[in-house]
């Protein structure tokens, strides 16, 4: 096989967080491989974002699911789930998940997008969404490595 005539490159290295993606770019590449490569790394880089700015995105995660549980696809079901932000519990979830009251907009933002995406939408191009279309595409791996087990 030739060697690729260019590279999309995404290298990371911040404390113990390492992550390298690369994806060969040959005359046969086509652009929704490009998509499938960029949504990936942007995933990635997303993710890590949050823990960074140390929001604990797995309680806003729980407070998410509660949120949209038993919600269908709809736009009926998305309009009342995102008024929901709106509620004091939501606030409270919001502000306990930050370290730094002032990232509450971060959290909120965060948390706004796991309603999306728990009622079956999404607002950006992801791996999973590409690789249903494409279906030559990858679906998304899971992450490296063991699992922790669960607390007793």
């Amino acid at each position: 096989m030739d060697e690729p005539e260019e590279y999309v490159d995404f290298l990371a290295k911040y404390g113990n967080w390492i992550s390298i993606k690369r994806l060969g770019i040959r005359p046969d590449t086509k652009p929704e491989a490009v998509a499938h490569h960029l949504a990936g790394i942007s995933a990635t880089a997303g993710a890590k974002s949050y823990s960074y700015l140390g929001i604990d995105t797995s309680s806003l995660d729980t407070a998410a699911t509660g949120i949209t549980a038993g919600m269908r696809k709809s736009y009926d079901s998305l309009s009342q789930a995102v008024s929901k932000m709106a509620q004091p519990a939501t606030k409270s979830a919001v502000a306990a998940a930050c370290k730094d009251p002032k990232l509450a907009p971060v959290a909120e933002a965060y948390l706004l997008n796991k309603i999306i995406t728990g009622v079956g939408y999404d607002t950006s191009v992801n791996q999973l969404t590409m690789s249903k279309i494409f279906p030559d595409l990858k679906p998304p791996k899971k992450p490296l490595g063991r699992k922790a087990k669960a607390a007793d």
